[in-house]
């Protein structure tokens, strides 16, 4: 009997993808998260991780039982993403190279070597290329591809084997961690870099009294844990919702919630949209039901949104800092993002089938041929 598949949440991915780089592109005009227009975009990331852990346990939970092991589980994830990681560093090493608008105009080409180097391996860089801070300088959303690939080891090691009782407890409390930071903080648009968050309860908690803050790539787990195991649990709960044009219907609801004002109480409203809005747009999103051109547009979506998300950023680098550095108007600001914006789906299009998906088969056919079998 062959699986159900979930198109939709495939064309809601592609939603999430294509509204972080609207964020990003808003993001180099208006950088403080107040004065945003989109002022909770970077909770797409949280929605990512929610739609990782529920379709990580859709294509994988019954495949342990036909002898899939841990090492070759772990091969098939790294072939999946990882060819797009090398891409996507790259990208950002040639595109740092020539920014003709970053601070740091004779960085030594030997160091920016080493950066794309450890980049490739998915490590945090210890080299600050621009003095953001980042963990991943030449392509920053790798930060969150690092927690995607710790979020698959802790699934092949322990989360294959809990039951629903264990899920709910770890659940539970990644919630409960998750709502602390976020409302201490005051929001969770944090966790790629090695920068201080300024928060007095935080700090005084892990380091004592006095402490002046912590690096925020510890926030990152923070954010990962909840909605990942929130998916696996909703995907094996199988409680799904049933919603006419739930695509559509979906879509719209994740932009009101990345659009919904700034108010004083944004750190609740971050937690309450991880804890309690995404699992019922996930689940909606499995719920519902797709054909035709629908179904064309979201199996379109769900194939560009990897894509998009990773080989964009390096040139949102190039896009900030001319921002920066000449204060363009908004009436040359605006044409040049619309123009970024095809740019990026051209670009993301061509990185899918002239690069992913021809190495993804040469990988699979070179260290994936046990799949036959599992």
């Amino acid at each position: 009997m062959s699986k159900p598949h979930y198109p939709i949440l495939d064309g809601l991915r592609g939603t999430a993808a294509l509204l972080v780089v609207i964020f990003h592109l808003f993001e180099g005009y208006f950088p403080e998260l107040p004065k945003h227009p989109m002022h909770h975009g970077y909770l797409a990331v949280d929605f990512f991780y929610m739609l990782s852990g529920f379709v990580v346990g859709y294509a994988y939970d019954d495949r342990w039982a036909k002898g899939m092991t841990i090492k070759q589980f772990l091969k098939i994830r790294l072939v999946r993403l990882h060819p797009l990681v090398i891409l996507g560093t790259v990208i950002g090493a040639i595109a740092f190279w020539f920014d003709p608008f970053k601070d740091n105009l004779h960085f030594d080409v030997w160091k920016l070597v080493v950066v794309a180097l450890i980049g490739f391996t998915m490590l945090p860089t210890p080299v600050d290329v621009r003095g953001w801070g980042e963990t991943h300088p030449l392509d920053g959303p790798c930060w969150s591809l690092m927690q995607e690939y710790i979020a698959n080891i802790i699934y092949a090691v322990f989360g294959r084997k809990m039951t629903k009782t264990v899920l709910w407890i770890v659940v539970i409390l990644s919630g409960v961690v998750l709502t602390v930071v976020s409302v201490d903080h005051g929001d969770l648009g944090t966790g790629w870099g090695f920068g201080k968050i300024k928060s007095e309860f935080i700090a005084g908690w892990f380091y004592g009294p006095g402490a002046e803050g912590y690096p925020n790539i510890w926030v990152a787990p923070v954010r990962m844990m909840f909605p990942f195991f929130a998916g696996l649990l909703l995907f094996r709960a199988g409680k799904l919702i049933r919603v006419p044009m739930a695509y559509t219907v979906c879509s719209l609801a994740l932009a009101a919630l990345y659009f919904f004002p700034w108010y004083s109480w944004n750190g609740y409203f971050d937690a309450v949209c991880i804890i309690v809005a995404f699992p019922l747009i996930l689940a909606a999103g499995a719920g519902g039901h797709v054909s035709g051109r629908w179904a064309k547009l979201c199996k379109f979506s769900g194939d560009i949104s990897y894509p998009i998300y990773i080989v964009h950023y390096p040139f949102i680098y190039i896009y900030t800092f001319w921002i920066i550095k000449e204060k363009p108007a908004p009436s040359t600001v605006i044409p040049v993002a619309c123009g970024l914006f095809v740019f990026f789906m051209l670009l993301a299009y061509a990185a899918l089938k002239l690069y992913d998906e021809p190495v993804r088969e040469r990988l699979k056919q070179r260290f994936l041929k046990f799949r036959q079998s599992v």
